[in-house]
């Protein structure tokens, strides 16, 4: 069996040596090659083609965070950023690259682990991200000219509550999804996406930057309908429910090891909502969200999952399709409009 053939990009020689030493450890890993600069890795990348690649993102000469966005659009690759940021620009940071087309994040060695922890985290990542097919980033080609999407007329379904989940590969696609909105679409939306802290912690403002439109952490009680045309994003370590059409966030005992649970969200949805719901299911390892899509089906709502071709994984969509969860099943960049004309908001009206 062919080993996983791994590039490492770290500017710190103390750093770096831990990973290479960590990776040269496991006989099922072929370490290509070490870069200290974005620049390098990209050099190296094209040279080895790796299996997969880890990033730091704080680096002289050219960033993590602009070689992730350069391989990416000419040289597809796994990425595994293995990071210590923890101030709010850096975080920032990662977030784009995880938007860009980076599939995971790591946090590294603080130095305080027994018995080989990280490494062990470290060698699950890597062979977890050596499995990801990933794609050129629609983010890398935005000269090139996209396929219009052919959208049926508007249904006579107005919405009150709009709900999206997601997880792996997630930041990149709920910005899309949100950036394909138009302003009139005022319709509240409550967002879980799986992020672990200390990577979790900045996410909603950086969101926010990201869209026309506010996004805040939920107030616990407070109204749906105080958040209309605005979007709320679950936080980490609490699941986001609703109850009678108000807020309420929870410690209650993970689903599907997740907290925030996009389940947990959906399905507290669809029994308040029903038919004036809608929930988009995007791309995600493991199958969080299948089940509280298909509750939301059953209570008539419209219910929407990612394809496989525009999705980092596809499996969280991918159960919910199995499951016959999902209405319709749509590339990313069309989720956005198929929202909107299920308000009757269509492109004529906007002109």
């Amino acid at each position: 069996m062919p080993r996983t053939r791994v590039l490492v990009v770290e500017d710190s020689v103390t750093v770096r040596k831990r990973l290479v030493d960590a990776l040269l450890a496991d006989p099922e890993i072929e370490l290509v090659g070490e870069a200290e600069d974005g620049k390098q890795a990209v050099e190296l990348c094209r040279l080895q083609r790796p299996d997969v690649i880890t990033m730091d993102m704080m680096m002289p000469v050219m960033s993590g965070l602009a070689a992730t966005e350069y391989i990416m659009a000419h040289q597809p690759t796994p990425i595994l950023i293995v990071s210590a940021s923890i101030n709010r620009g850096e975080l920032f940071k990662i977030y784009d690259a995880l938007a860009a087309g980076a599939v995971d994040v790591l946090e590294k060695p603080t130095g305080d682990e027994f018995d080989g922890a990280w490494e062990r985290r470290l060698l699950s990542a890597v062979k977890l991200v050596a499995k990801i097919k990933v794609i050129t980033h629609p983010r890398a080609r935005l000269q090139e000219k996209r396929r219009s999407a052919r959208v049926p007329p508007p249904a006579a379904q107005s919405l009150d509550i709009v709900a999206i989940g997601a997880s792996t590969g997630g930041p990149g696609a709920v910005v899309e999804v949100l950036r394909k909105l138009p302003a009139r679409f005022q319709v509240p939306i409550l967002v879980v996406v799986h992020m672990n802290d200390p990577f979790g912690s900045a996410f909603t403002d950086w969101l926010d930057a990201q869209i026309d439109r506010r996004v805040v952490n939920p107030e616990h009680g407070a109204s749906v309908a105080s958040a209309r045309g605005r979007v709320i994003v679950a936080p980490s370590d609490r699941h986001l429910v609703v109850r009678e059409r108000h807020m309420f966030l929870t410690r209650d005992q993970e689903r599907h090891s997740c907290r925030p649970s996009v389940d947990v969200l959906f399905e507290s949805i669809a029994c308040g909502y029903g038919a004036s719901a809608a929930a988009c299911l995007l791309t995600g390892m493991g199958r969080d969200g299948a089940l509280g899509l298909l509750k939301i089906r059953e209570a008539g709502g419209v219910t929407i999952a990612q394809d496989e071709a525009s999705s980092v994984i596809y499996g969280m969509p991918r159960e919910a399709a199995a499951l016959g969860a999902a209405v319709h099943i749509l590339p990313i960049g069309e989720i956005g409009p198929r929202l909107a004309y299920l308000q009757g908001i269509t492109a004529e009206s906007l002109q």
